[in-house]
């Protein structure tokens, strides 16, 4: 006999699946919102520090951190997906690991798509110096 998971467990694991899901398009929107942005308001205002922070290392952590969480967000989706195919495998016949096996694959590729666009759009705006003009 099997119990379920209860119900904090269940609530933990659909968040780190929608994390898996969308925390990459999440991470490309706010590096889009961001970085870009970032540079071309403040070298419009002719200064070269958000706040105290110099420009390159804001626009920096505007490509670094939504990485980062694009990675996280990666990893998760993987680990789903491995869990799910092996649950699968053992004969388990349940719509909720199906769609969440479904969920983990578009979620590995949604995030290996936006990991690309964000290190591309983060290479485009470190390689060019930051108020060149």
């Amino acid at each position: 006999m099997t119990t379920g998971p209860g119900p904090h467990t269940r609530l933990a694991g659909g968040l780190l699946l929608w994390y898996g899901v969308l925390g990459g398009a999440v991470a490309w929107a706010a590096h889009l919102l961001v970085a870009w942005p970032l540079d071309e308001l403040t070298c419009a205002a002719g200064r070269e520090h958000v706040s105290a922070v110099p420009l390159w290392l804001a626009v920096w952590l505007a490509v670094v951190i939504p990485g980062v969480v694009t990675v996280g967000s990666l990893l998760v989706a993987t680990l789903v997906w491995r869990r799910t195919a092996r649950a699968s495998s053992a004969g388990a016949e349940d719509r909720a690991v199906d769609r969440s096996r479904m969920l983990a694959v578009v979620g590995v590729w949604a995030n290996l798509l936006f990991l690309t666009i964000i290190v591309l759009g983060g290479v485009a705006v470190l390689v060019f110096p930051p108020c060149q003009g």
